[in-house]
C-alpha cells in the first residue's frame, strides 16, 4: 500500500503542474458586456387583466355552498388566462351595476364562461356587459371578448334578439373534431397562429371538448340577418347523432370570438374521461389562450391605478376543491354578495 501511494504522488504533481500552466480561454469583448434587449412595443399592454363573469351556483350542485345567492368561477378559466400571461378580476354578476361597470374599466378583456343559466339577472348582466364591450370598441378601445359554450349561446340569443333561437344537440361529455369552413381565411382569427399540422389534426383527431345540450346549426345562423351580419363561421362540429352545429365563430368587425367547445378543460379539468389531454390537445388550448391574451395586450390605453387592480384581483380569494365532492370542476372560486374588496 505504501508503494502504491508513493507511485501516485508524482502523477498528481504532474497533473497539478499541467493544470496551472494551462492557458485559460479569454472572454471576447461581447461576452463582457450586458446583452442589448430590444425595446418592447409601446403600443401594447404587457400587463393585461381579464374580467371573468361569475355564474349562478357553486359549480358542485350545492355540495360546496347551497346559498341561493352564491356564484362561482371555475378555476380552469382563471388558469387559462394566466397561462398566456394575464391576471384576472372576477366580475361578480350579483354585484351592483355601478361596481360591475367600474370593474370593466379595470380590465382589458372579458370571458363569458360555460354554464346553464339563460335567464333572469345573469342573462341581463351578460347582455349589459356585451353592450359595454361593443361601446368600448366603438369608442376606439380595443376590448376583446371570448365567449365559451354557454357564453356562445347567450351571444347567439342576444345578437339575434331571439331567446328561442337555439337548437338541441347531443354533445354532452364529447371530445370531437372541428371542420373548417371552406376557403376560410385564418389570418386575424383565433386559428391564425396555429401550426398547419395542428390545424389538420383538429379535423381528424378529437382535440376539443364539447359539453352542451344547445347550439345553433349553420343553416339557422346564416338565415338570421343579425347573426350572419355579426359573425362569420370558422368551424362546425358533429354531435353524437351526426347533427352539425356551429362550433367556432368570429365577429366580423369586433375582437369577439365565440367557441361552443371548451379550450380551458384540456389543461385543467379531469372530471370527465372524455376530456382530451394529449400533447396536441394541450397545444390547442395554449394557442387559444395566447390568441385571446394577445388581443387583450392591444388594450394599451386602459392602464388603471395599480392599487385598484391589486385590490380586485382574484388573488384576494381562495379556490375550493370541488373535484373531491364530485363537482363539475376541479376547483372553483365562490362568491356571495358582500362589501366590495375596494372602494373602486
Amino acid at each position: 500500500m505504501q508503494m502504491e501511494t508513493n507511485f501516485l504522488i508524482p502523477f498528481f504533481t504532474i497533473f497539478i503542474q499541467l493544470m496551472s500552466t494551462h492557458v485559460k480561454p479569454q472572454l471576447i469583448e461581447s461576452q463582457l458586456n450586458f446583452p442589448s434587449c430590444p425595446a418592447t412595443d409601446p403600443a401594447l399592454n404587457y400587463r393585461p387583466v381579464i374580467g371573468i363573469v361569475s355564474h349562478p351556483g357553486d359549480g358542485a350542485s350545492g355540495r360546496l355552498n347551497n346559498a341561493s345567492d352564491v356564484s362561482y368561477i371555475a378555476a380552469s378559466y382563471v388558469k387559462f388566462a394566466e397561462m398566456a400571461g394575464a391576471r384576472v378580476i372576477p366580475i361578480i354578476y350579483t354585484e351592483p351595476p355601478e361596481i360591475i361597470n367600474q370593474k370593466l374599466n379595470l380590465v382589458n378583456g372579458i370571458i363569458f364562461t360555460g354554464g346553464w343559466s339563460k335567464k333572469g339577472l345573469y342573462f341581463e348582466v351578460v347582455k349589459g356587459i356585451f353592450e359595454k364591450v361593443l361601446e368600448k370598441n366603438d369608442a376606439g378601445e380595443h376590448f376583446p371578448l371570448l365567449a365559451i359554450c354557454l357564453g356562445f349561446e347567450l351571444l347567439t340569443m342576444i345578437i339575434s334578439k331571439d331567446n328561442n333561437i337555439l337548437e338541441e344537440f347531443s354533445a354532452l361529455h364529447q371530445a370531437s373534431t372541428v371542420q373548417f369552413v371552406e376557403n376560410i381565411k385564418f389570418e386575424g382569427t383565433v386559428f391564425g397562429r396555429f401550426p398547419p399540422v395542428l390545424l389538420k389534426k383538429m379535423t381528424t383527431h378529437c382535440l376539443v371538448m364539447q359539453n352542451h345540450r344547445f347550439g345553433i346549426s349553420p343553416e339557422r345562423l346564416q338565415a338570421n340577418n343579425d347573426l350572419c351580419g355579426f359573425f362569420k363561421i370558422l368551424t362546425t362540429s358533429v354531435d353524437k347523432k351526426n347533427k352539425v352545429y356551429v362550433s367556432s365563430v368570429q365577429a366580423q368587425h369586433y375582437p369577439i370570438t365565440a367557441l361552443q367547445w371548451h379550450p380551458e378543460k384540456n389543461v385543467f379539468e379531469w372530471g370527465s374521461s372524455q376530456i382530451p389531454h394529449t400533447e396536441d390537445a394541450i397545444q390547442v388550448s395554449q394557442h387559444v389562450a395566447n390568441y385571446f391574451i394577445s388581443e387583450a395586450r392591444k388594450s394599451s390605453n386602459n392602464k388603471p391605478a395599480t392599487s385598484k387592480v391589486l385590490d380586485n384581483l382574484i388573488y384576494n380569494y381562495s379556490p375550493s376543491y370541488a373535484g373531491k365532492v364530485r363537482g363539475s370542476f376541479e376547483e372553483v372560486y365562490l362568491f356571495t354578495p358582500r362589501p366590495t374588496l375596494s372602494s373602486l
